[in-house]
């Protein structure tokens, strides 16, 4: 049996359309066991969320223990990238407390978790403050912290250190027995009591982003806690079906796991050694809207690793004689293309064509045009997505493979 603590949210995404009641333990809650593992959930809800997850421990077959608040919490999403707006009471206003023999334990934002377990695994779930999982008196014999690479620099204070030296350290400042960085395209990093391996990411047709990272920290916890696999193959199997989430914006079954292939992702030695591909962002940028969308997608891929060229944002607005020739030579320059392609702008398509003679690899996000008019792009080898998050995540996977 495994005791999940954390948050257990409203979420809502405008695009792609999603309207549940998950957060980071409801949807680990789901995730084991669907996978066959053996669940209590722990999470502050109100009247509605406790209806609609008491439902869904029914459905699923795992036991739910709520903690009843006037108002619970929803995230607000545009795309499944955005930086959602939170609704509800915000703030660590009570403090639950957890005494199992294996406790998978995520950070909150309304209250403080205090864990004692023989086995815990903790995701801080925080960009700005984690909180170290025994500053509130949490006592583990065996501990594993999952963390992104920013959270692992937050808690030591510094972000300069190589992944190994990131992992080494925050495991000896917090006591962990396992460490595993989440590093985007390359993979894991996973400490285990002093050995380092890696772990790949995979590659998948179309990434639902929201919740991504839940599916992870379960699926590692139920091989590590429950099955007794080792730190490495645990967070093998995590990867694995974080991709199939990703994929189906679903939770397997042991059976469908074992029919699911992914490919795994395989950086090049240069974006491995610290190589920053540069993507040239072509799009319309006549209005307001396509104005917000080169900007939003000019922001997503630079925070995803990537050195960007933007035509509106470095060279401007001006004539043929002004601008063309920069764009032409940047497009030379860049070693892909992430192109907007509803509306058919000219200067969009040209820019493709360009870069297509080129033989530079591009990536377009088109949603709203026929098969006829993608037909040229499909012809020439162009990755093409309708889905806005997935075709950022095809240019980010393209670029660190060159």
């Amino acid at each position: 049996m495994i005791t999940i603590v954390g948050g257990i949210y409203g979420e809502h995404c405008v695009r792609p359309a999603w309207d549940e009641v998950y957060g980071s333990a409801g949807r680990a809650a789901t995730a084991i066991a669907r996978f066959g593992g053996q669940v209590e959930l722990h999470g502050i809800v109100d009247i509605d969320q406790q209806f609609i997850m008491e439902s869904r421990a029914a459905l699923e077959g795992f036991k739910f223990h709520p903690y009843i608040a006037p108002r619970g919490l929803s995230f607000e999403y545009l795309h499944g990238l955005s930086t959602p707006t939170v609704a509800g009471p915000i703030g660590a206003v009570t403090e639950l407390k957890t005494s199992a023999e294996k406790v998978l334990r995520f950070g909150m934002m309304e209250a403080s978790v205090v864990v004692d377990a023989e086995y815990a695994v903790y995701d801080p779930q925080s960009a700005d403050a984690p909180q170290s999982f025994g500053a509130n008196g949490s006592k583990a014999e065996h501990l594993a912290l999952v963390l992104n690479r920013n959270e692992a620099g937050l808690f030591i204070g510094d972000h300069s250190l190589s992944p190994e030296a990131l992992a080494t350290t925050v495991a000896d400042k917090q006591q962990a027995e396992v460490v595993i960085i989440k590093m985007g395209p390359l993979g894991a990093l996973v400490y285990d009591k002093g050995s380092i391996s890696r772990v790949s990411a995979y590659r998948t047709n179309r990434v639902w982003k929201i919740g991504s990272g839940d599916t992870f920290v379960a699926h590692f916890a139920l091989a590590w806690m429950e099955e007794g696999l080792s730190a490495h193959e645990a967070a093998v199997r995590a990867s694995k079906a974080t991709a199939y989430y990703c994929d189906t914006q679903g939770h397997p079954s042991p059976k469908l796991f074992a029919g699911y292939n992914a490919t795994p992702l395989e950086p090049s030695e240069r974006y491995r050694n610290g190589f920053r591909p540069q993507v040239y962002l072509a799009g319309p940028f006549f209005t307001l809207a396509q104005l917000w969308m080169i900007t939003e997608a000019r922001n997503a891929l630079t925070d995803l690793g990537l050195r960007v060229f933007s035509p509106y944002h470095d060279v401007g607005l001006g004539s043929a004689d002004d601008v063309v020739q920069k764009d032409l030579q940047a497009i030379h320059d860049c070693d892909l293309i992430f192109a907007i392609g509803d509306g058919l702008d000219s200067g969009t398509v040209y820019e493709i064509g360009y870069a297509r003679a080129l033989n530079k690899p591009v990536v377009v996000y088109v949603e709203n045009e026929s098969t006829q008019d993608k037909k040229m792009m499909e012809g020439s080898d162009c990755r093409i997505s309708n889905d806005y998050v997935s075709a950022i995540y095809q240019t980010v996977w393209e670029a660190c493979v060159l």
